[in-house]
């Protein structure tokens, strides 16, 4: 019981992350996902594939909860989910048939370090002359379907990847979290599924189908059905130099928690 109640917190945290950043949560859920199915005696290589289908499986709810949301205040770029979600969906999908035979350390690693230099630049604010990066429609699709297939890998739901692609196309930081919430579902969806697959006849824990784990994902959706709601509110309170700040803190945390699972986990 101590376990799902620490699920659902963890969900409600994640929730008002989605609705803040655009992000499924991912980050935040895997880690403890990981640790409740260790302290419940699962292998951990099962663990971590498992934690990684679950976490996707609840980012659905996430980014549906979140993309409402900010559909309401008309900050959502349909435009954009509209050209890069089929691409996203086959990156996530390419992700999850990965997942099966290679090891995410080395991807994580060089991500995190990635995220610290963009977490540097977005502190930094509005400082300096930005350049504005224009990419042909190939280079999206390519783009499209490296954040899915990453995204998938990861557990989370592409807001991190999606926010900085956009910011840096010229969209506002509020229009990138908006339609970054949207990714998720072109993640997740497919993602989850793949994951399912990938686990199917292989040593899956009590209460999963595949590599995704059902109670894990109820007791994680809870929270999040319930707050990502608020985090939506409380981008949209900010400003966009402050909220373009608050984002570059949250890459901090991303980078040190991505460190730890890429050495310590």
């Amino acid at each position: 019981m101590i376990q799902y109640i620490l699920l659902a917190l963890t969900g409600a945290f994640a929730g008002t992350l989605g609705g803040l950043f655009g992000i499924g949560g991912g980050v935040v859920i895997v880690p403890v996902l990981y640790l409740v199915f260790i302290q419940g005696g699962a292998d951990p290589e099962v663990a971590m594939k498992t934690a990684v289908g679950t976490s996707l499986a609840t980012i659905i709810v996430t980014s549906a909860r979140s993309l409402r949301a900010h559909h309401k205040r008309g900050a959502v770029d349909f435009g954009v989910l509209k050209r890069w979600g089929p691409f996203i969906a086959l990156g996530a999908l390419l992700g999850a048939g990965l997942a099966r035979v290679i090891s995410g350390d080395v991807l994580l690693a060089f991500f995190a370090i990635g995220i610290f230099g963009i977490a540097i630049q977005r502190l930094r604010g509005q400082r300096g002359v930005r350049k504005t990066i224009t990419m042909s429609p190939l280079a999206q699709r390519g783009a499209a379907t490296a954040t899915g297939l990453v995204s998938s890998l990861m557990g989370i739901g592409g807001g991190v990847i999606g926010v900085i692609l956009l910011t840096a196309q010229g969209k506002t930081i509020h229009q990138a979290v908006a339609t970054a919430a949207g990714f998720g579902m072109a993640i997740a969806i497919p993602g989850s599924l793949g994951f399912m697959l990938a686990g199917w006849g292989q040593a899956a824990l009590p209460g999963a189908i595949g590599f995704v784990h059902l109670p894990g994902f109820l007791a994680v959706a809870l929270g999040t059905v319930l707050f990502a709601p608020l985090g939506a509110r409380l981008a949209h309170s900010l400003s966009a130099e402050r909220l373009s700040k608050v984002f570059g803190v949250y890459l901090l945390v991303t980078g040190v928690l991505l460190v730890r699972e890429a050495f310590f986990v």
